[in-house]
């Protein structure tokens, strides 16, 4: 066995295979749904994934008005943010979330913002995925692929 013939690949901004495919949200489970993109965003399926780069693909979800949650977690779960003043702190549930403006596409990215690395990689990479409440979205001349979610662990 030919041991040199083994070697590291680093993967780099310059020689990064990243592609388009396109997600279908409709009857996903949202925190299911938000592993798996945030893996697929992150380059972890590929034989070729470096932690310290971008070699992720560029994922769109379509129908992310479609996505559903189990249990009661529409009304029980309690997302938190403050302001920095006192009493500042707020609360909301996925509900009032998805009720307000651009509702499913701030519930999703919060989902798949919170499996990602927390630091500039993270927030770099989450700019390679596209939220879409309809089934139409404007990256036609990407010739994205659609695939199956399901079928990945």
């Amino acid at each position: 066995m030919d041991t040199l013939s083994y070697k590291t690949i680093s993967v780099n901004k310059a020689n990064a295979h990243k592609e388009w495919v396109v997600v279908d949200a409709t009857d996903q489970v949202l925190g299911r749904l938000g592993a798996k993109v945030a893996k697929l965003l992150r380059g972890k399926y590929k034989p070729s994934f470096t932690p310290n780069a971008d070699c992720g693909d560029n994922v769109i979800i379509i129908n992310a008005n479609k996505v559903r949650m189990t249990g009661n977690k529409w009304t029980d779960r309690v997302y938190l943010r403050f302001s920095g003043y006192p009493g500042g702190q707020k609360q909301f549930t996925p509900a009032d979330v998805a009720a307000g403006y651009k509702g499913y596409e701030r519930l999703i990215k919060h989902v798949v913002r919170g499996m990602l690395p927390k630091n500039r990689l993270g927030n770099h990479i989450l700019d390679n995925l596209y939220i879409y409440d309809g089934a139409e979205h404007p990256h036609a001349a990407q010739a994205p692929k659609t695939i199956d979610i399901n079928s990945y662990k």
